[in-house]
């Protein structure tokens, strides 16, 4: 049934465009506003979504702020002894790089003395040339896998990530938003068109009627009668415009200018027709894989996995912080020129292999932290069960709207044809004296009621198929990218 609807769906085109001839002369296709014209404009102005875009600018910050943490760092100290028995002096210059992949780091050191150390200070000797030294620590249990600056870089990236599927969310709902408004506007106008040419009708009939009346042809009675219908079909008028002001307003609130000043579309910019077909649409099916993949798509669904990657990010953490320390450091020094005033001792190649662990005994905060990061990601699990199984239901709800959409569709076209044909036998009846003035007025009124059916329905496929793009991210149909097969 739901392949069948987009066969069917197009029966509403041919009523619908020709009640739609009476468009004034100046408004034509070539000007008319095009739902691709409003979506265009508010990708690029619409307040939320430039809102969106500034806050991921925000997010992107904050990732390149934690890629300082694996900076290059250089380091410079020393002193020198001004007064006193000893009057030994020393520079010592560090460059470290710490690992961005794993726990640890490689540094390099150039250090340089001159004059006499006391004996706890013997360290500081070298030899004339200064002593050059390279290392590399590494951790080999807590802080091997993770550590906090490692977990600071991937949550970031997380968040960015998060950031812009929020930004795709709030472009998804102002397009799906602006297209309704669209829509909305094109019917209203639409609508009103169908009011002015049954008022129109009745007040072409009201010149005839009173030429008549003035020559006896007619009982002033059918005048009296025509003018009621007059007022009455003002009044319908009337709502019809109030109607299309509101649209009109609210399609305002999307369309708008380069510097993102609200515009009102004119009557000249309605299309000649509200077209109901749907022919590049894609239909959920009803096959249990191409819904999940759907569902599984679905930014909402993306944005909650990755808040689950976040939370199994910080059990990793907590768990890594009850993990004892263990780091392992391996350095080679080498003296440079002659021996200095710290003797030969000084004039060799050094290689250290150096162990540090640590462990603590409680570790109560490490443990709260991990209890509290389970408990999180047991509800983010359960969130995205319940936002699985809430798309899923939407999904089937708009196959559904498109299934009852076909049959009003079909039904609305069959009764524009036979008011219409209704209409032409009562007035040709009429003519020939039998039937009477008030019959003619229904049949008028009741192909009136019909095309406003024809329009309605035509809507409702169209707000269908805009609730089926933002559904199933149709980025080319919502405008957020560039459709390459539009002319």
């Amino acid at each position: 049934m739901i392949i069948r609807s987009l066969v069917a769906l197009s029966l509403v085109v041919m009523p619908l465009a020709a009640d739609s001839q009476d468009l004034a002369p100046e408004q034509s296709e070539a000007e008319a506003l095009r739902l691709a014209d409003v979506l265009a404009v508010t990708q690029a102005q619409f307040p939320s979504i430039l809102k969106a875009l500034a806050q991921r600018r925000v997010v992107q910050g904050e990732l390149e702020a934690t890629q300082g943490a694996f900076d290059l760092v250089i380091n410079s100290e020393g002193f020198s002894r001004a007064t006193g028995f000893y009057d030994g002096t020393v520079v010592t210059n560090t460059i470290e790089q710490p690992f961005a992949r794993f726990g640890g780091s490689v540094y390099g050191q150039y250090r340089l003395s001159n004059g006499d150390f006391p004996i706890y200070e013997d360290i500081n000797f070298t030899n004339n040339g200064g002593q050059a030294k390279v290392g590399v620590v590494l951790s080999l249990l807590r802080d091997r896998d993770i550590d906090e600056r490692r977990f600071a870089g991937n949550d970031a990236r997380l968040a960015l990530r998060e950031a812009d599927l929020d930004v795709l969310l709030t472009r998804v709902a102002v397009q799906q938003q602006a297209a309704l408004a669209y829509w909305n506007w094109v019917a209203a106008g639409q609508q009103l068109l169908v009011y002015q040419d049954l008022l129109a009708i009745a007040r072409d009939r009201d010149a005839g009627l009173i030429r008549q009346v003035t020559s006896g042809a007619r009982a002033r009675v059918f005048l009296t009668e025509n003018q009621q219908n007059i007022t009455r079909r003002r009044s319908l008028l009337i709502g019809a415009e109030r109607d299309y002001a509101i649209a009109v307003n609210k399609l305002g609130f999307y369309y708008r200018d380069a510097q993102g000043r609200q515009l009102a579309p004119s009557r000249a910019q309605l299309p000649a027709r509200l077209r109901a077909t749907i022919e590049d649409t894609t239909l959920p099916e009803r096959n249990l894989e191409t819904l999940q993949a759907m569902i599984e798509a679905r930014p909402e669904v993306r944005q909650v996995r990755t808040m689950i990657e976040r939370a199994l990010q910080r059990i990793r953490l907590s768990e890594n912080n009850l993990k004892p320390k263990l780091d392992l450091r391996l350095e080679v020094a080498e003296g440079l020129g002659s021996v200095g005033e710290g003797g030969v001792s000084r004039d060799s190649t050094d290689t250290i292999v150096a162990l540090n662990f640590s462990v603590p005994l409680q570790r109560r905060e490490a443990r709260a932290r991990l209890s509290q990061s389970r408990a999180k990601l047991d509800a983010l699990r359960l969130q995205q069960q319940q936002l699985e199984e809430q798309i899923d239901l939407e999904l089937r709800a708009i196959a559904l709207d498109l299934d009852f959409a076909e049959q009003l569709a079909e039904l609305a076209a069959l009764d524009v044809a036979q008011s219409r044909a209704l209409e032409a036998a009562e007035i040709n009846r009429f003519s020939g004296g039998a039937s009477d003035f008030f019959l003619v007025n229904v049949r008028e009124q009741e192909v009136a009621n019909a095309r406003i059916r024809a329009i309605s329905a035509a809507l409702a496929t169209r707000k269908a198929e805009v609730s089926l793009d933002a559904a199933t991210i149709n980025l080319v149909k919502l405008g957020l990218v560039p459709n390459l097969d539009q002319d």
